[in-house]
């Protein structure tokens, strides 16, 4: 009688072990609760373009060719950069003055 009731324990240990092992497997194979998977990430055409083009200045470079220049990145202009921390001063000030009147 005694001997059922361990093997019975015993039984029940090693069920939970397995479904520890299945959530652990689950998890580390990048499987949600639902059992799906994400999708691969999907790239503009732009940024492919940009990818592209660099890699053929690389290897025109490699080569010793005449390397034709990407179109550089747009950078902010002073006024806009000013105008942007103005406004970020102004809520700063604002969010100070509503803590003093708390």
């Amino acid at each position: 009688m005694d001997i059922i009731a361990q093997l019975k324990t015993e039984r029940d240990k090693a069920a939970q072990q397995v479904n520890a092992l299945e959530t652990a497997i689950k998890a580390l194979s990048g499987l949600n609760s639902t059992g799906a998977t994400r999708g691969r990430r999907t790239m503009s055409a732009a940024a492919r373009a940009r990818i592209a083009a660099a890699q053929r200045a690389r290897w025109a470079r490699t080569r010793g060719e005449k390397v034709v220049s990407i179109t550089p990145k747009r950078h902010i202009s002073a006024a806009g950069l000013a105008r942007i921390r103005a406004a970020q001063r102004a809520r700063w000030a604002r969010l100070r003055k509503e803590a003093r009147t708390k």
